[in-house]
Parts: C-alpha cells; structure tokens; sequence
C-alpha cells in the first residue's frame, strides 16, 4: 500500500506544510510511512489544482490519498465535487482522512470482500457528507464577508485590501527590468489584473516625469 499525502493552504500567505507533522504521526501509529507528498498553495472550491492532480496520475489502484480534514480535499461546488469521485475511483484510490475514522480502516489490510465494501460505502456516504459540510463553509464565509464590505461601503468605511507595497515594488522594478508578464507571475503569484493595474500606474508615472 503506497500512502501519498496531500497538503494543502488556500493561499501563499498560509502555510500548505502545517498538517504534515500530524499526517506522518498518523501513519506511524498505522505502522506504515508516508511515501510521497504533494504540497500547493490553491483554493479547496477550485477543481484545477495541479499537484492534487499529479498526485491522482501517480497513484496506483490501492493506493491511499491521505488528507489532514476532508477540506484540504474538497470545498468544491456538487458538480465539480462529482467530477473529481470520479477521476478517484477510476484510480481506485482510498481517502483517508485524520477527521473522518471511518475512513482509517481503509488502511488495514485483510477485510474480507463483505467488509471491505461496507466500509467502502460507509465512506462513501460520510466523504459525500464532509465535502457538503465544507462547501457549505465556504459559501458562508464569503456570503458573510460580502455582508460586511457592503455594510462598510454603506457606512463610507470601507478601503478594501491593503497593498502589499514591498511586492508591489518589487513587481514594478522586475517590469522596468523588462521581464515577461508570465515570468513575473510565476516568480511572484501576482493576478495578471494586479500586474495589469502596476503596469498602468508604472506607465502614468513615467508619463508625469
């Protein structure tokens, strides 16, 4: 059985590593190692996540793709959340997850055929049911959020997210530099918007002088 663990944080700002110390504790306790790790820094509501995927196009029928919570796997909305069952089952790859125990069983060998699809179907259901949970999370959270902009905008208070003004810079000098709009993205993780936005404010500089 080849363990493959999959961590991830939703933004560069947060540390995707975190869970990799409780996720090793766990499969020691298992009597078992983790064998490979894949680490990204991407939205759990967003299906394009290129290392979950190269993780999927590693795995072997049994192997098991071992998550800190079911979150970490999946915020998805239902239909992107289908999409991605079945890229797992045509892999026939086990989730186990530290927050769901029905799933830690997955990891011990020997079950006969009856149990073995019990405990199957049994996970099944509960992923289905976490995965629900955590969208249900998500759209709060943002709900929540747009609430307090809008209520901050009606009350004149509102200033949106503060500039990340060493960055900035630093994006500025690399484009007086004359480096390639994707080259700064893949060095920074900055939107093409934002890149946009500082090359605009770059130019109306340089207009001004």
């Amino acid at each position: 059985m080849f363990i493959r663990a999959y961590l991830r944080a939703s933004t560069k700002d947060q540390d995707a590593e975190r869970a990799q110390g409780d996720l090793e504790r766990f499969a020691t306790d298992q009597g078992m190692q983790i064998a490979a790790r894949y680490t990204e820094n991407e939205s759990g509501a967003k299906l394009d996540r290129p290392e979950l995927f190269r993780l999927l196009t590693d795995c072997q029928p049994g192997d098991v793709l071992l998550v800190e919570q079911v979150d970490r796997l999946s915020r998805l909305n239902g239909a992107d959340w289908e999409r991605l069952k079945v890229e797992i089952a045509a892999k026939r790859v086990r989730v186990v997850a530290l927050d769901l125990p029905t799933s830690h069983q997955l990891m011990k060998p020997g079950a006969d055929e009856f149990t073995a699809r019990m405990l199957d179907a049994i996970n099944g259901m509960m992923l289905d049911m976490l995965a629900a949970i955590a969208r249900k999370d998500y759209d709060d959270r943002r709900r929540r959020q747009a609430q307090g902009i809008e209520k901050a905008k009606s009350e004149g208070v509102y200033r949106g997210r503060p500039e990340d003004a060493k960055r900035n810079a630093a994006i500025v000098a690399m484009l007086r530099s004359g480096q390639s709009w994707n080259s700064i993205i893949a060095a920074t993780g900055c939107s093409r918007s934002t890149l946009a936005r500082l090359t605009k404010r770059q130019d109306g500089a340089a207009e001004v002088a």
